[in-house]
């Protein structure tokens, strides 16, 4: 199982960095050719663009990963239900753009909403392969499909943006990533689906991906919402600030998710009924992710100032405190998402939602409160949900994995600690040091990265020594 777990790790470490790497440069190089307020018009439809992908998919692709026993005709039938469903919700956005330009008082939404819809009908059609390549562990198709992908899409936005096309650049990228993610999947995937519609397929798999789509649409709209309540009340500059500062803090997180989360939920699904295995498993990972994620989410709190001026520009500089907020906000996101994992691994999707609803019930409650400080409030209401969303999840990992909150935080703890004190170190120097920003910034990640690497080795750390195993494994396996 760690055999394969690595492997797969790391052909969809290639398809994160290909894809995603990708994105987060030619959205850096846009920064400096568009205004903070371009990036907020696009951010205004986040939500409902968000919305209508979760709605299309119909939580049917969780449901044929997780699921041992589909077939041919269950997979068609999904297939052509996302495709119905995907173009239907085209249509509906795109009619909805001139609600949209009335409620955000912003005319330019009306064309744009219209010229957005069509990614909710391309990612339809190609949701069934991605599945498929998830579920066979196949992510080097996936790397090849997602990196070519975006170049394309980072050469059309980059040279409208050249050429003055202002926030139809940025409308240009996200289309043409979509559309041609799912062109090459096609092209790279032997799967067609059979003209064939069964009705027994969808009972057999709405189940569960009838529970995980609830649990997805509630993360999806709730992720999203800050984007409606910052963009009603303070307009598309400042959502802008705070959209950048938003994507910044989720690279390493969707990086993390397309990492392991994949991987997880494949394999996790293979150790049913058997919770020792499973645990196992849940520890490893909670321990490995917290070592390589801790230090990266509260090495961008520390340095959010020089870090948004040498990404983006010091005109970006009013975004610095919203990613510093939001990057304490996203550190428990590993221990999050794998005890989510875990449940629908188990087939657990009905606890799932549940405990979806108790968090995004909280959640929501928080972002209006926040909301009346500004975006400041905004930001602060997600730290504050972060820390009651950690007991949540937990709560059906310790019933019946018996790996409860403390357990895991006591694992998770050494690489939080040591992070926290590579960050003490660095936080002197953040002013002190009058060097150019990028010297001052490579200055201060080489002193944070050596004094974190001192205190993780020197430690011998739990997660230090899995992760040299690993290593070691992955070493030994192709002479084996």
């Amino acid at each position: 199982m760690k055999g394969r777990a690595l492997m797969a790790t790391m052909w969809s470490a290639g398809d994160a960095l290909s894809r995603q790497g990708l994105q987060f440069l030619t959205t850096l190089v846009l920064a400096r050719l568009l205004t903070p307020a371009d990036f907020g018009i696009v951010a205004m439809l986040a939500v409902f663009v968000g919305v209508a992908g979760v709605l299309a998919d119909g939580g049917f692709s969780a449901a044929l990963i997780q699921r041992q026993d589909v077939d041919h005709d269950d997979e068609s039938t999904v297939f052509w239900c996302n495709l119905a469903i995907g173009l239907l919700l085209a249509l509906l956005l795109a009619g909805a753009g001139p609600c949209l330009a009335g409620f955000y008082q912003e005319p330019r939404l009306r064309a744009i909403t219209v010229a957005m819809a069509p990614m909710v009908l391309a990612s339809a059609a190609g949701a069934i392969h991605f599945a498929l390549l998830i579920k066979r562990l196949e992510f080097r198709t996936l790397a090849i499909a997602g990196g070519i992908a975006a170049c394309l899409s980072a050469i059309v936005s980059i040279a409208m943006a050249t050429a003055g096309a202002g926030v139809w650049a940025l409308v240009a990228q996200g289309v043409v990533a979509a559309a041609a993610t799912t062109a090459f999947l096609w092209w790279l995937h032997p799967w067609r689906p059979a003209w064939v519609f069964k009705m027994e397929s969808i009972r057999k798999l709405a189940g569960f991906g009838g529970y995980h789509l609830a649990s997805t649409l509630m993360e999806a709209a709730y992720s999203r919402l800050y984007s409606l309540l910052a963009g009603r009340m303070f307009g598309a500059r400042p959502l802008g600030y705070y959209a950048n500062a938003e994507n910044t803090r989720q690279l390493p997180a969707s990086f993390l998710a397309a990492l392991v989360a994949r991987v997880a939920l494949p394999l996790l699904s293979e150790a049913q009924g058997n919770p020792l295995l499973a645990r196992r498993g849940l520890q490893l990972s909670i321990r490995v992710m917290m070592l390589l994620y801790a230090p990266v989410m509260l090495g961008i709190a520390v340095l959010a100032e020089p870090v948004v001026e040498v990404l983006y520009g010091p005109q970006w500089l009013p975004a610095a405190p919203l990613l510093r907020i939001l990057a304490v906000a996203g550190l428990l996101y590993p221990i999050h998402m794998i005890n989510l994992h875990a449940l629908m691994a188990q087939g657990h999707a009905r606890l799932m939602f549940r405990l979806e609803v108790i968090k995004k019930a909280s959640g929501v409650a928080l972002l209006l409160i926040g909301a009346r400080y500004g975006l400041a409030g905004l930001a602060w209401s997600q730290v504050a949900h972060s820390g009651i969303a950690l007991f949540v999840n937990a709560y059906y990992t310790r019933r019946w994995l018996g790996y409860g909150v403390f357990a895991q935080l006591r694992d998770a703890g050494p690489p939080i600690l040591a992070a926290v004190a590579a960050c003490a170190v660095v936080w002197p120097f953040v002013h002190a040091l009058s060097w150019p920003a990028p010297a001052r910034l490579a200055a201060l990640l080489m002193l944070g990265a050596l004094s974190y690497l001192m205190l993780i080795v020197i430690g011998k750390t739990d997660a230090w020594l899995e992760l040299k195993a690993l290593v070691a494994q992955s070493r030994s396996e192709p002479s084996a």
